[in-house]
């Protein structure tokens, strides 16, 4: 696992101060530098960011952010960011679009977001967010789609990642081990088959011989994803909604981080890409 250089969208004047953890985090386990990006709207300029190209360049983003931090009684941001190699970027245009355009011309190993906004322009709101996970092929961390977490550390001690056995798995499953080896986490791997319950008389009911058949096929194909790639790791087969079967593998694996291949190209799991994202209670990782 080779993260050398995170891209970090903000939002201004309200950053999402659960992802500047995240990334700080990750920049110190992997030695990474930041390129800490904002695109400038007129709801920035509001905000209080400078309209005049002179005072614009000599806008510091990352003091700002330091402070905005400390409105929020958040003193820990900016010993945190200190000694890490951050390069800060104002740009203009479509926010989904110079996220991409970015991303690849910097090379990011990374990019770490929030999966909603938090301004009244909403920055980055889902669509934004959902249009990233479109049309790149870097690797995507979103922040939990819940209310903001007042737990500041990130741990990493149990990993889900969501398989779809198909050819794709072996990139998603190749990240979540090595994500697991690195934070010295568990690890499982969840499928999710088609639903079971069928209408009868009566209301639904499940059908005991079809979810024997799914579940024993997904359980065989487990096995062997796990013996093709040499690992070890625990299994979980759950039937229904793929989000929803997917945030109960979460609580009942206590999983800090899911690792899914959910990109927009089709596919059992691909499918629900975003839909996961806005479900889960925890990261998750788009590979």
């Amino acid at each position: 696992m080779n993260i050398k250089k995170i891209l970090l969208p903000v939002d201004f004047p309200n950053p999402s101060l659960h992802v500047l953890h995240q990334a700080a985090t990750f920049a110190h386990h992997f030695s990474s530098e930041i390129v800490m990006m904002h695109v400038v709207t007129p709801q920035s300029h509001i905000a209080g960011l400078p309209a005049n190209g002179l005072d614009l360049d000599g806008w510091d983003m990352l003091a700002e952010i330091t402070r905005e931090a400390e409105k929020h009684l958040d003193r820990s941001l900016g010993p945190e960011l200190r000694d890490i190699t951050i390069r800060c970027m104002l740009v203009r245009g479509d926010a989904a679009y110079e996220i991409v355009q970015t991303a690849q011309e910097e090379k990011a190993d990374l990019i770490m977001m929030p999966s909603y906004g938090h301004t009244f322009s909403q920055f980055l709101l889902g669509s934004v967010t959902a249009k990233v996970l479109h049309g790149t092929e870097c690797p995507v961390w979103t922040d939990a789609h819940v209310e903001q977490s007042s737990e500041k550390e990130l741990a990493i001690r149990n990993v889900l990642c969501a398989v779809d056995l198909s050819a794709c798995d072996h990139q998603c499953v190749s990240w979540a081990v090595q994500m697991a080896a690195e934070f010295h986490a568990g690890l499982t791997l969840a499928y999710v088959t088609s639903g079971v319950e069928m209408w009868g008389p009566g209301g639904n009911y499940v059908n005991p011989e079809l979810k024997d058949a799914l579940v024993g096929n997904a359980t065989r194909q487990m096995a062997r994803l796990r013996e093709d790639m040499g690992i070890r790791a625990d299994v979980f087969i759950g039937s229904g909604d793929v989000p929803k079967v997917l945030r109960q593998a979460a609580n009942q694996t206590k999983a800090d981080l899911l690792v899914t291949g959910c990109r927009p190209y089709g596919g059992h799991l691909r499918t629900h890409g975003y839909s996961i994202i806005c479900t889960m209670p925890i990261p998750v990782l788009s590979v």
